[in-house]
């Protein structure tokens, strides 16, 4: 069997690999419990949304739910307040909206570009949101400022983006993985143990890259076909 639901028979086998390496993984380096469950879940969930499917956000919900909670443990304050007051909120009403905008006859949504005007708008917004939000991290002695600002910043409007169901979301994520990625190195090399967190981040930013890729050869193959 080559797909099943959509799904290509070497995407079953990447996410199947990825989460057994990070349980061996997890149990191997004794890794934080939480970080491992954050782990599993929230590369489901890209990988999920990647095919675009609604179904995506439950596994997003729970995912955040135990960054948060990591993020709580190494004063990410930046990173909390986001996935509590933001990131949450915007996963269950991207569940209700991507289901007003499925495909006929199937559980993924139409995927398309942002209009560029208000692409341009979004990013105004969040140069001006990063620089003021690393000056507050700053003052309340945030461990990271400059970088938790940034992948703080960029991850609301890469929530924002997929809730539109729009392409330019992945290259948000890009820039949210790779400093994501660097921040959580940092966190391990004092002694903490989060090593799934580091490995989430690394299958987040590869998946990105991917599904950015592939988004764009759906919605050009559908403009041709128009």
């Amino acid at each position: 069997m080559t797909k099943i639901k959509g799904w290509k028979k070497s995407e079953i086998i990447f996410l199947t690999t990825v989460i057994l390496f990070i349980l061996v993984h997890a149990i191997l380096r004794q890794d934080s419990l939480a970080a491992a469950i954050n782990a599993i879940c929230g590369i489901t969930y890209t990988f999920i949304a990647g095919k675009g499917n609604p179904i995506c956000y439950l596994f997003g919900v729970t995912g955040s739910g135990f960054y948060s909670y990591l993020s709580f443990q190494n004063m990410l304050w930046g990173n909390l307040l986001l996935y509590l007051c933001y990131y949450i909120p915007m996963q269950i009403l991207g569940f209700f909206q991507w289901n007003k905008n499925l495909k006929e006859g199937k559980r993924e949504i139409i995927k398309r570009y942002l209009p560029r005007k208000e692409l341009y708008i979004l990013i105004c917004i969040t140069f001006v949101l990063i620089i003021i939000t690393s000056l507050v991290l700053h003052y309340f002695n945030d461990a990271h400022p400059i970088l938790d600002s940034i992948t703080a910043i960029c991850s609301i409007g890469g929530m924002y983006l997929t809730v539109r169901r729009a392409i330019e979301q992945w290259l948000f994520w890009i820039v949210v993985n790779m400093l994501s990625l660097i921040m959580w190195t940092y966190v391990a090399l004092n002694g903490v143990r989060v090593y799934s967190t580091i490995i989430m981040w690394a299958v987040y930013l590869v998946l990105a890259f991917y599904f950015y890729f592939t988004w764009r050869n759906e919605i050009n193959a559908s403009k041709n076909n128009i």
